[in-house]
């Protein structure tokens, strides 16, 4: 089953007022739309022809950066990693929070979580923002035609699958919301848990083909949107979200023949380690009770079903990836594969997200087409928020004032060139710098509920906190300085845009 929805209402009374501007756009676009559904780009004379670049914004659902292009000695990952040999891979690159909804509202609108004050799952984004224009909605306002395929903003998975979730209609003028058998077959699905899916461990080896899973059928939908837009000559911005590899982690046997369990290694955490953490620290890595000194067993069995999940969601990517090399589309079309936030699968004895370790907050992140340079790494730091500027940079437009990322595009041009020297993340009262050589983490004002510091030089799996040792001070107070200077920045409310607590 497929459901598509055009964007053109919210259902929350706080933003059922509009800009004049807006209402025209929807009415203008809202065309298109009727257009679109009765052969919209059949003919090349419909739309005037266009040199301005496309977009097509790839993203996975809670995917670290276990793949091959990233070094991980198991997961297969082919077509993320030719992707990579095509363009610019940030080795360093880190969400703003690790949860789905925060950071998904935080890089749609290139605010920090403190500015779109949504820090939780669930949120709409315009109930704070309500007269934000956010990063599609920005290329909308050029002409180009906005289409959303599956997970861009928050979802609750497996539970929204099918449905427009936390969606921000004014950020399309086209959606498609698919749904497999991976959601219609979800009481067969083992969790932890019974019966809990979302937050919790859970698994199946499923049958069938891959174009029968929502992604799937995501990456079947892409693939006619592309060859639509080859026939015409509006510019695109095609945003696509795959749902794996979140749980429940769903996908053809195929996938976990690959990864046999006897072959998969839990991670260990060193004795006493626990102690050594704030507690605040020590409640992230804790607070799930399920999962907490989980089975060696069960612990395989999931990360070998994780593994399965990022596999499956890559063959997804080539299939799309493939179509924009058939339609000859790679000379004019940016392509940005990211996740919205890192993952652990038992690292620090924790498996999921919701962390200021480097698990959580790292994310995979490759840009590739015009402007950017080929088969090159970057070792600049970067955040999800700098995706805004960089897209408008890229496509030659002008970004809104309000916007706090930086733009990329410098780097993407050489990639030896630093855009940044550190990257924010926070996570419920903990704030974390990294830097180069350091994660910096301070957990309630000015650290009153303890501090952490990694040196990644020698400790890069962050299990030896030095932040106490008096080998560091100099480090700690330096880098204390830096993170509170960006905690300002990143509280400071966005230029000529109202917030609504």
């Amino acid at each position: 089953m497929i459901v598509k929805a055009r964007s053109f209402g919210y259902g929350l009374g706080s933003v059922l007022r509009r800009r004049r501007k807006d209402t025209l756009h929807m009415l203008r676009f809202g065309l298109s739309v009727v257009v679109c559904l009765a052969g919209l780009f059949v003919g090349r004379g419909l739309v005037a022809q266009t040199a301005r670049p496309n977009v097509l914004f790839l993203i996975c659902d809670d995917l670290n950066c276990d793949l091959g292009a990233y070094g991980h000695p198991q997961v297969k990952s082919p077509n993320i990693d030719r992707l990579a040999a095509r363009g610019v891979r940030f080795d360093r690159a880190y969400c703003q929070y690790p949860l789905c909804g925060p950071s998904r509202a935080s890089f749609m609108t290139g605010l920090y979580p403190d500015q779109t004050l949504i820090k939780r799952n669930g949120v709409y984004v315009r109930e704070h923002l309500p007269r934000v224009n956010t990063l599609s909605q920005m290329f909308r306002d050029a002409g180009y035609f906005a289409t959303r395929i599956g997970k861009i903003y928050h979802y609750n998975v497996p539970l929204h699958i099918g449905t427009s979730g936390h969606d921000d209609p004014y950020s399309w003028d086209y959606t498609i919301n698919p749904r497999g058998r991976d959601r219609t077959d979800e009481h067969t699905i083992f969790s932890l848990v019974p019966g809990r899916f979302g937050g919790t461990l859970s698994w199946r080896v499923d049958e069938g083909l891959d174009e029968e899973q929502t992604d799937g059928i995501a990456a079947t939908e892409a693939i006619a949107m592309l060859e639509k837009h080859a026939e015409g000559g509006q510019p695109f911005f095609l945003a696509v979200g795959l749902y794996r590899p979140h749980t429940p982690f769903v996908a053809p046997k195929k996938y976990f023949d690959l990864y046999p369990v006897d072959q998969i290694s839990v991670p260990e955490v060193p004795a006493g380690y626990f102690e050594t953490l704030p507690a605040p620290a020590r409640r992230s890595v804790r607070r799930k009770r399920e999962q907490v000194d989980l089975d060696p067993a069960l612990a395989r069995q999931a990360i070998q079903a994780y593994y399965a999940s990022i596999t499956f969601a890559d063959a997804q990517l080539g299939r799309i990836l493939d179509a924009v090399d058939r339609l000859r589309l790679n000379d004019n079309t940016i392509i940005v594969f990211t996740s919205d936030h890192g993952y652990h699968m038992g690292e620090h004895g924790h498996y999921q997200k919701t962390t200021l370790f480097e698990n959580a907050t790292r994310v995979p992140l490759i840009f590739a087409g015009p402007g950017v340079a080929s088969g090159e790494t970057s070792a600049s730091l970067a955040e999800m928020v700098d995706f805004y500027p960089t897209l408008a940079n890229l496509a030659g437009l002008d970004p809104p004032a309000f916007l706090s990322g930086t733009s990329l595009a410098g780097t993407l041009a050489d990639p030896s060139e630093a855009t940044r020297t550190s990257a924010l993340s926070l996570y419920h009262h903990g704030y974390s710098l990294r830097t180069q050589d350091f994660r910096y983490t301070e957990w309630g004002a000015a650290g009153a509920d303890g501090r952490e510091l990694y040196d990644h030089r020698h400790d890069p799996a962050e299990l030896n906190n030095v932040a106490e040792d008096p080998a560091y001070e100099a480090v700690v107070v330096q880098l204390a300085e830096q993170l509170r200077q960006r905690m300002a920045d990143s509280k400071r409310p966005p230029k000529n845009l109202a917030q609504k607590p």
